[in-house]
């Protein structure tokens, strides 16, 4: 079964600008969407309607990689061009220091799982030893498999990886700021064309197909749109309503299209996505919005350790907990998702805050002749 986890970017705006609330939050409604994805087929007595709900959690990943192309953008292209060459180095230091450092450690929980089952005598076959070195350096979903393995969930963190070595390409190389209007909305179009002929290439009519062999590229170009997103952002949110509006509309449109059947999932799912995310960074912050609410903001802070951790924890509770796969009561599932939010909790303030203030605070030399501009 394909896995739908992707880490969610960090919401919050470069060079003094307040955090995006608004986006933090629905990452963290995406990421239970995506646990929920995963348990789905082992809940007991799940509606129908539900059922299939759930069975399209997967496509957050693509909503994720939209949001991270937007916030990246929103913090880091402005450093990049005004840093130079020499600004990448840290621009990569952090980014690896939000994304490697929990990946790590839930990675080693699985090695000690996968050691555990095998010194107990029972199948370990998710958990390849040969494939383990391109886990740890983040490669395992750059073509060198065919399929998922370990923490299946990690797939999008090794894209995201490829999309932060071509973002200060295309930070060097387009300034949305000077592109007219028209033309930002062309390229957000062109890229998501593109994808869903990548798909339609490969005979794949969801996104969640073949991910070992297009989720780099899927990632990347949905990526590369949310850079253009954020600058239509940047170009309308002092006069916000009616561009929100317009939005709105243009992603109902598409997602009823869609489950009409009238468009086919690889378009009509990234291009709603990408109107909704517009949308949303539109309202975010603005009087009345639910989306700002502290406990669901709070959820949207852990969702990475949430997304990351849920995948093998679920696995280690059915061994535990469950003798029919198919059919776990509510019980259980309702103490599954209680430990989702409680490790999750620890994740976030035990490994994922200090590692990443850790590795950010390590100091890289600067080349003679060069200052890099302060990252946040």
């Amino acid at each position: 079964m394909a896995s739908a986890a992707q880490g969610p970017p960090d919401t919050r705006g470069g060079h003094g600008m307040n955090e995006l609330r608004a986006l933090t939050s629905v990452r963290g409604i995406a990421a239970w969407l995506v646990v929920l994805y995963h348990i789905r087929l082992s809940i007991d007595g799940l509606p129908a309607p539900a059922l299939a709900f759930f069975a399209k959690g997967y496509l957050a990943v693509d909503f994720f990689f939209l949001l991270s192309g937007f916030v990246i953008w929103l913090s880091y292209a402005d450093r990049i061009r005004d840093g130079g060459l020499a600004a990448i180095p840290e621009f990569l230091k952090r980014r690896i220091a939000r994304i490697w450092p929990l990946h790590i450690f839930v990675l080693a929980g699985g090695v000690a799982l996968a050691l555990l089952l095998a010194a107990t005598g029972r199948e370990a076959a998710h958990f390849p030893f040969a494939e383990l070195p391109l886990h740890v350096v983040l490669l395992q979903n750059w073509g060198f498999t065919d399929t998922l393995s370990w923490n299946d969930p990690a797939w999008s963190i090794s894209c995201e990886l490829g999309a932060y070595l071509v973002f200060p390409f295309l930070a060097f190389a387009v300034d949305w700021r000077r592109v007219p209007t028209l033309a930002i909305l062309a390229a957000i179009a062109a890229l998501l064309v593109l994808i869903h002929a990548l798909f339609a290439a490969h005979n794949a009519t969801t996104l969640g197909q073949l991910i070992p062999q297009l989720g780099l590229l899927r990632c990347v170009l949905e990526f590369a749109a949310g850079t253009a997103i954020c600058a239509l952002w940047l170009r309308w949110r002092d006069q916000w309503v009616e561009p929100a509006a317009i939005s709105v509309t243009l992603a109902a449109i598409l997602f009823a299209a869609w489950i009409a059947g009238l468009l086919p999932e690889t378009l009509a799912v990234p291009a709603a996505f990408a109107a909704a995310l517009l949308a949303l960074a539109l309202t975010a912050g603005r009087k009345g919005n639910p989306l700002e609410a502290g406990p669901l903001h709070y959820l949207g802070e852990i969702s990475y350790a949430t997304y990351l951790g849920h995948y093998l924890l679920w696995f280690a509770f059915k061994l535990v907990f469950v003798s029919d796969a198919h059919a776990v009561g509510w019980p259980l599932i309702a103490l599954y998702l209680a430990l989702v939010l409680a490790t999750s909790i620890a994740l976030y303030h035990g490994v994922e805050r200090p590692a990443q203030r850790w590795i950010n605070a390590i100091k890289l030399p600067r080349p003679s002749g060069t200052s890099a501009t302060t990252a946040h």
